[in-house]
C-alpha cells in the first residue's frame, strides 16, 4: 500500500520523484481552474513543491488527468516537460489500469460483471445517458465491477475500465440501478452533507514514464463511517 508522503495544507502526496507527483485528491476539491475561480489542486502542488524544493521562481506543473470534482482519488502530475507528453500518451492509450471503489445503495444484478453501454453526452446538463443499443453521437463504454463488501445498507463495488468516458462509472452504475451514494446527478434520493459522491479512484497502475518501471500506487478513501467501514 502508497505510504503517504504529506499531509500539509491537507496534501496527500502518494508518490514523488524528480518527474511526476501523485495526489490523493478530497472530494470537492478541482483538479484544474475553472469558472468558480476556487483555488484548484494544481495550484496547491505548485505551492507544495516551491515550498519543500525552496523554487524562487515559477514551478512547472502539467495536469495529466482529471478527477469529477465530488469524486476522490488518485490524480497524476507531470513535473518535467519530458514527462507530461509521455504520461499522456499512456492515459490516452489506456495503458494506465485504473481501479475505483462505489458505495452503492442498491446491489448490481451480479456478484462481478462486465457493462456494456453506450454513452451520450449532454454538455448543458453535464451529464451522460446510458443506452443499451448504439445511438447518435454515442460512445461505447465498458467496465467490470465485483461486490468486494456487503455493508449495513450498501455495498462496496471496486470497478476496473475498459473505457474512460464522460461520467462512466456514475453513468453506468446509475444505468443498472446502483446509483453511487450522493450522487444526485444520477438519481441518487439524497445528497452526501459535504457534496461529495461516494466515488474513490483507488488504484493506478502505469509504466514510469521516465525510469521504465512499472508503478503501483493505491490511495486510502476519504475517512467517514462507511468509506471507513471498508478498510
Amino acid at each position: 500500500m502508497s505510504k503517504i508522503l504529506s499531509n500539509k495544507n491537507n496534501l496527500q502526496v502518494l508518490y514523488e520523484d524528480n518527474h511526476i507527483i501523485i495526489v490523493n485528491k478530497r472530494p470537492g476539491d478541482i483538479v484544474q481552474g475553472d469558472k468558480t475561480g476556487d483555488k484548484p489542486l494544481s495550484e496547491v502542488v505548485k505551492d507544495y513543491i516551491a515550498e519543500k524544493y525552496n523554487k524562487p521562481g515559477a514551478v512547472y506543473l502539467g495536469v495529466v488527468h482529471r478527477l469529477d470534482r465530488p469524486t476522490s482519488g488518485i490524480v497524476v502530475f507531470a513535473r518535467t516537460s519530458k514527462a507530461l507528453p509521455r504520461l499522456n500518451k499512456l492515459f490516452s492509450e489506456k495503458e494506465a489500469k485504473k481501479t475505483y471503489w462505489a458505495i452503492v445503495k442498491n446491489v448490481p444484478p451480479n456478484k462481478k460483471d462486465t457493462l456494456t453501454h453506450w454513452l451520450k453526452r449532454n454538455p448543458k446538463q453535464n451529464k451522460s445517458y446510458a443506452h443499451q443499443n448504439e445511438v447518435s453521437n454515442s460512445k461505447k463504454a465498458m467496465l467490470d465491477y465485483e461486490i468486494l463488501k456487503r455493508l449495513d445498507r450498501y455495498y462496496l463495488i471496486e470497478i476496473d475500465l475498459h473505457t474512460g468516458r464522460h461520467h462512466q462509472i456514475r453513468s453506468q452504475l446509475s444505468a443498472v440501478g446502483s446509483v453511487i451514494k450522493g450522487d444526485l446527478k444520477y438519481g441518487a434520493d439524497r445528497s452526501n452533507k459535504d457534496g461529495s459522491i461516494h466515488l474513490h479512484a483507488r488504484k493506478l497502475t502505469f509504466t514510469h514514464p521516465v525510469k521504465k518501471e512499472s508503478l503501483t500506487v493505491i490511495a486510502p478513501p476519504p475517512s467517514d463511517p462507511i468509506w471507513n467501514a471498508c478498510i
